[in-house]
């Protein structure tokens, strides 16, 4: 692992939407890019943290708490906290840290350009009523981390900024990706297949990818992937098809996996349950769904769990079949970090 840690936030969340237009809602696709962008700094080898993993709401000061508790108050400790812009602006800009350098923030935009992205600019912001600190929160409170906030792109542009957000947000975090590896020099390999699941079930392993990042992308377990394919060990080659949790492969009863073509209300009437209930099961504030989402139909049953010596985060959530994130946000868990004895919940 590299030794230097790195906390990904995805700005909003919850009851904040962040800025809202074009159909862009800025909370789901700050998600989105953190998300990716954690998945595959984990492949190269990075030790990564998300603030956030579901649509939750995170007032200033949790928020901070969760990048400070991730790995300590080190200048070691890289944040980027990621955002989509509003004011009727074009292309992509990165404020940095009084305390920081212009270096990676640079590098970021560089890469960005290289995506086709119109390049604003790296800059520091000060706060009017007091100019030693940082005008915003997330780098005037963050103690001494390597702190730097991304805005992809402004989501109420008049030029090309709308399409771009919706259609090459993926190149755009992997350009954060590979200003992030350089930076911290991770060696580096291009994602030649962005996690974007296929309509007929099934997935592509590319290099870096492991039965943890795969099962992450499709909501599943390792467990379930290894059953499906009728896997012995959990070694992967590089162009192998795998079978993944879709519609015709489900289980059980009580989720579903989105398809091609798939509504709220195809999903409600094939699976005999009100749209309402659906959103109120997965908590959506909106209709748009994406292919390979994996929807509740029922309520999961709660189970509780005492740690014992031995027990890992990972040995746990395959004991339930569950993932290690699921288990984490259920428990409001920060780290890895287990004590004998410790009563976690697990659906």
């Amino acid at each position: 692992m590299n030794e230097k840690k790195i906390v990904i936030d995805a700005g909003h969340g919850g009851t904040d939407s962040g800025a809202v237009g074009n159909g862009i809602i800025e909370k789901e696709l700050t998600l989105k890019i953190a998300s990716y962008i954690a998945d595959r700094l984990r492949n190269l080898g990075a030790n990564v943290t998300l603030t956030r993993d579901s649509d939750e709401t995170l007032d200033p000061s949790e928020r901070v708490r969760r990048v400070l508790n991730a790995y300590g108050n080190s200048k070691d400790v890289l944040v980027i906290s990621n955002h989509i812009n509003a004011g009727g602006g074009d292309g992509a800009e990165v404020i940095y840290a009084l305390r920081g350098t212009d270096r990676l923030p640079n590098l970021i935009l560089n890469n960005l350009k290289d995506e086709g992205q119109n390049i604003r600019k790296a800059y520091v912001r000060r706060l009017p009523s007091d100019p030693s600190k940082d005008y915003y929160f997330m780098l005037r409170n963050t103690g001494n981390t390597d702190s730097l906030i991304v805005e992809y792109g402004f989501l109420d542009s008049k030029l090309d900024d709308v399409n771009q957000l919706k259609n090459n947000w993926q190149n755009y975090a992997e350009a954060v990706v590979k200003a992030v590896s350089e930076y911290l020099n991770i060696p580096y390999n291009q994602n030649t297949n962005p996690s974007i699941p296929s309509t007929d079930g099934t997935y592509k392993v590319v290099s870096g990818d492991t039965l943890w990042s795969i099962a992450k992308k499709f909501d599943t377990t390792v467990n379930e992937i290894k059953r499906l394919n009728n896997l012995s060990n959990n070694l992967l080659k590089v162009g192998t098809n795998l079978i993944v949790p879709n519609s015709n492969n489900n289980t059980d009863d009580d989720a579903y996996t989105v398809v091609k073509g798939d509504t709220l209300y195809s999903i409600a009437r094939k699976n005999n349950i009100s749209i309402d209930r659906i959103r109120e099961l997965n908590n959506l504030t909106s209709d748009v769904l994406r292919v390979g989402q994996v929807l509740k139909l029922k309520e999961a049953a709660i189970n509780k769990y005492i740690v014992k010596l031995g027990d890992t985060l990972y040995s746990i959530a395959n004991k339930f079949n569950t993932t290690v994130d699921t288990i984490k946000r259920l428990n409001n868990l920060t780290s890895n970090l287990l004590s004998i004895g410790q009563e976690l919940i697990i659906k």
